[in-house]
């Protein structure tokens, strides 16, 4: 690939400026780091799970009460970004969780409003098509409504944070790929497809590639495709901003998600787990079939029949799942320079802001004042497969270990010495 040999020393390098990279490198620039961001793909893209115009944000969390602590600030944060870009980036609506009345997308959401005090309502599916239309939800369902909920517009948030960290002076470099990265006894050393650099500290926010960077997580880092449909409604009043919350829905048909039109034609929604099609992040298909949409519209024809009219956009995206759903943030267990946040389970987003603020405080100090002791990287198992297997095979062949000035030392071959992002 034809380009500028870069060259040179940083505090800290971020690979992937995605959500969580964009952010890393603003609150690390903001400390006066000197900061490289490299991102293989352009900025922003819609190659991975950072697209899609609208993402969900919302203050009930379902998935476990812990995370309403990390949500608090997360808002904090947008709204400091947000007047930094001098656009909105977060718009609240409310938000829905809904189910049957011991399922735990309503019992989850009910729970953390208890614990953290956060104000809600409870309404049968019957009171909350009156006083939103839009939804016809079955009439004994229980929706939980939190009137903070909302949502962010993911590419203006990523772009807010990339200009606001070359404005302190971090340096973006966007299509230039990841080759290897090598640990040194004083940092380490990224190659790319346009040159090297070396850094005291390594931060890896690769999103559906992280596996293929970091041997620790290999396997347990799985990407996904997912499917996304905008529909234009047939009553588009219903379907507004203030009309129409954002929601969680779990239905007969699975777990749906769901927003308001914005931005772009069409009321937006689709299914967690899509298809549950695990994927290679350079194989995806990014086809969108004709399975795929009758998926989405069987969904919306029963549970929203004025939003479904003609097809406006299908698009598709990834999760990146870990066997229990949660994020993965930590420090490397073998090297200390080097700190990873993802993947994020299909649910991260809405964190970027907190977790870029943290990555900074792990790259900066190892340790930060946020409770993550959910997310370490210790609690997941390694696949059958992969369990006691140190360095594959082929790279065991390879290894070697070099001496430069009787000060660096670069482990190739290791597990972790990761190609091709």
């Amino acid at each position: 690939m034809a380009g500028v040999d870069y060259s040179g020393r940083y505090d800290v390098i971020v690979v992937g400026s995605g959500a969580m990279g964009s952010a890393t490198a603003y609150y690390l620039a903001r400390r006066g780091k000197r900061v490289l961001c490299l991102e293989r793909f352009g900025i922003p893209h819609a190659m991975g799970s950072s697209h899609g115009h609208t993402r969900i944000i919302r203050l009930a969390y379902l998935e476990h009460p812990s995370y309403v602590l990390l949500l608090r600030r997360a808002y904090e944060l947008w709204r400091e970004i947000q007047s930094i870009a001098g656009e909105q980036l977060l718009y609240i609506t409310g938000s829905i969780d809904a189910g049957p009345e011991g399922s735990f997308v309503f019992k989850g959401s009910w729970d953390s409003c208890k614990l953290h005090d956060l104000p809600h309502e409870v309404l049968t599916g019957a009171e909350l098509r009156r006083r939103y239309p839009g939804y016809r939800l079955p009439l004994e369902h229980l929706a939980l409504v939190q009137p903070e909920g909302g949502f962010l517009t993911p590419e203006r948030c990523i772009v807010s944070y990339v200009m606001a960290a070359q404005a302190l002076g971090a340096e973006l470099h966007a299509h230039e790929r990841v080759l290897e990265w090598v640990p040194l006894e004083a940092g380490v050393r990224v190659r790319t497809d346009r040159g090297a650099y070396e850094a005291d500290k390594l931060v890896v926010t690769a999103g559906a590639w992280v596996g293929k960077l970091l041997g620790v997580l290999e396997g347990l880092a799985v990407p996904e495709r997912q499917v996304l449909a905008w529909l234009q409604p047939t009553r588009p009043g219903y379907f507004r901003p203030d009309t129409f919350p954002v929601f969680n829905l779990l239905v007969d048909e699975g777990r749906f998600y769901g927003f308001p039109v914005h931005s772009v034609p069409g009321f937006k929604f689709g299914k967690y787990h899509h298809l549950e099609e695990k994927t290679d992040p350079d194989q995806l298909d990014r086809e969108v079939h004709e399975r795929d949409e009758r998926t989405l519209r069987e969904f919306a024809e029963r549970y929203f029949p004025d939003g479904c009219g003609p097809t406006m956009d299908l698009q598709t995206c990834m999760f990146t799942n870990t066997e229990d759903d949660h994020f993965v943030i930590d420090v490397h267990p073998e090297y200390p320079q080097v700190s990873l946040a993802s993947p994020c389970s299909g649910h991260g987003f809405k964190f970027a802001s907190v977790i870029g603020e943290i990555m900074a405080d792990l790259a900066e100090k190892g340790m930060t004042h946020h409770n993550i002791s959910m997310f370490r990287l210790h609690r997941l198992t390694r696949p059958r497969g992969l369990r006691g297997r140190s360095i594959p095979r082929e790279e065991q062949a390879a290894q070697t270990v070099t001496e430069q000035n009787g000060r660096s030392r670069s482990f190739l071959g290791t597990p972790d010495v990761r190609s091709f992002w």
